[in-house]
């Protein structure tokens, strides 16, 4: 149990990393060149993982890493960048707050992972806090906006189960690990965007030191560090318990936005917030849970240690 809930503390830093990023990214990258913004945010943070993992894909990864670039780095990158741009901050982040149900619903059909009757519940009440948070600050939603967040959901929440299943599967994630997986597909999602947004955008966009450090905290934190601690919570916990520390993306946008961005934030927004948290912990896992081990009889690669992720089987060398 002690063992699950540093797992649960260390996957968290995920969806804080990624709450803040709205904002950041809403007040201080270029709005006019979303694809421009996503590459800069992928390849960076792939290239730096790389040099940390120094491995390269073989065999079924160089296309698995494709698919997964493409899911969860390049069109979900250009969706949380619109959708960023075209919403406050506490909306933005809101919106995704439907990703646990739709996680736990593709883990049920891609790794037969049946949700539990807490993370269902967890899942529902968490949604109900989100729609009181929607409705409580509806000033200046943009239907484009809120379109490209559920789209953002959709997509992500598949590569995400999907890189689960490659990553918890023996037989499949021989050669490859959390941290290596998630630097193939950030590198290969970068490559992808980048010729787009020549073609799109054409020249790059003018960054000032303002933005410079913007898009240093976007690749670095909410992207490099938040992707492996993610992924190596994915393949420690279930998938409904990860989904639900996702949550903590929407207070974590709707709390910055209103202290930093001076959104205001109303009574039945604060009510929305204290069910949002009752369904986190309603996702803690369950007392006597084991981690996942199943990568540490027999996968190659189940045991280089991923640097900042501590030593051991798992998360050493993913959303």
């Amino acid at each position: 149990m002690e063992a699950n809930m540093r797992w649960v503390a260390l996957t968290a830093v995920a969806p804080v990393a990624w709450g803040a990023n709205y904002f950041v990214t809403h007040a201080f990258l270029p709005a006019d060149h979303p694809l421009y913004g996503a590459a800069l945010r992928a390849l960076p943070a792939g290239l730096v993982l790389l040099a940390l993992c120094r491995r390269r894909p073989h065999g079924a990864w160089w296309g698995r890493s494709a698919v997964l670039g493409l899911l969860n780095v390049s069109v979900f990158f250009v969706l949380v960048f619109a959708a960023s741009q075209l919403l406050p901050t506490s909306v933005a982040s809101t919106v995704m707050a439907i990703s646990p149900l739709v996680m736990m619903l593709a883990a049920w059909l891609l790794l037969a992972e049946r949700p539990g009757s807490a993370h269902l519940a967890g899942a529902v009440i968490g949604l109900g806090g989100v729609c009181l948070m929607l409705l409580g600050g509806a000033e200046g939603i943009s239907v484009p906006g809120v379109l490209a967040s559920a789209a953002a959901v959709l997509v992500s929440s598949f590569g995400h189960i999907l890189a689960k299943r490659w990553n918890t599967r023996t037989e499949e994630a021989a050669g490859a690990g959390v941290l290596a997986s998630t630097a193939w597909q950030l590198t290969a999602g970068g490559l992808l965007l980048l010729p787009v947004a020549v073609v799109v955008e054409g020249a790059p966009p003018p960054v000032s030191p303002a933005a410079f450090l913007a898009f240093c905290y976007v690749a670095l934190v909410a992207t490099a560090l938040a992707f492996s601690v993610w992924f190596a919570g994915l393949r420690r916990l279930p998938a409904g318990t990860v989904g639900l520390i996702g949550l903590l993306n929407p207070v974590t946008g709707v709390l910055l936005g209103t202290v930093v961005a001076g959104e205001v934030l109303t009574g039945r927004q604060l009510g929305g917030l204290a069910l949002v948290l009752a369904g986190v912990a309603l996702g803690r896992p369950e007392a006597g849970a084991r981690p996942d081990r199943r990568l540490t009889n027999g996968a190659p690669g189940a045991q280089d240690p991923a640097p900042g992720l501590g030593s051991g089987p798992g998360p050493g060398r993913s959303t």
